[in-house]
């Protein structure tokens, strides 16, 4: 079972897989706590030379995801995302997006879970932030949140590789895949039930 996990995390130990995980992170429906952080760690630290190329991956491909969140938002509107969000949080998101601007746009890309990024991405896009500005703030702050990880995998790369590749990291492979895939279940669950939530019956 612990080769089965592996061999589905070396899955995504590539240039390809560090693209397509960087998006599926902004998504709503997978779930991968620091997923794309140690792909991004894992890459830099193996191949010194092409250190610089995954953080730019990592960053289109967190871009492309959050094309598709930011556009759920938009065709959403503010009263679609009572569906998606809890009240409290979203009236919380709502006031730091309007009160903090581009602030409010930049903290979300740079902090690691559990700090709600595709809740923030879909708040911006309800409330109709311009686009320009959200998405150039937001792919500056994953390139450098991505970088600053790709120069100090670089940097002590044989260390991270040895932790990496140890018999209690494996365990903690199969630990977060398995959160994975539990979380990805229960957001499908969740998105799948707001979207389908009858009309309230006029009294």
């Amino acid at each position: 079972m612990t080769t089965f996990f592996s061999s589905f995390f070396m899955f995504f130990l590539t240039w390809w897989g560090a693209f397509l995980l960087g998006a599926l992170d902004s998504s709503m429906l997978f779930f991968l706590p620091f997923g794309i952080d140690a792909v991004v760690i894992y890459l830099a630290a193996r191949n010194h030379e092409l250190f610089w190329l995954y953080p730019v991956l990592a960053t289109a491909g967190s871009m492309t995801g959050a094309v598709v969140t930011f556009w759920i938002g938009v065709k959403g509107g503010e009263h679609g995302l009572e569906r998606f969000i809890p009240e409290k949080r979203l009236e919380r998101m709502r006031r730091k997006v309007k009160d903090s601007g581009a602030i409010a746009l930049a903290v979300p890309a740079l902090l690691p879970p559990p700090f709600p990024l595709t809740p923030f991405i879909l708040t911006c896009g309800a409330l109709a932030v311009d686009r320009w500005r959200f998405f150039l703030t937001f792919g500056s702050m994953r390139l450098l949140r991505f970088g600053i990880e790709a120069v100090l995998a670089r940097r002590y790369g044989q260390g991270i590789l040895r932790v990496l590749q140890s018999d209690t990291f494996q365990m903690v492979i199969v630990a977060f895949i398995v959160v994975a895939v539990a979380g990805t279940i229960v957001s499908g669950v969740l998105l799948w039930r707001s979207t389908h939530r009858p009309a309230a019956q006029p009294a």
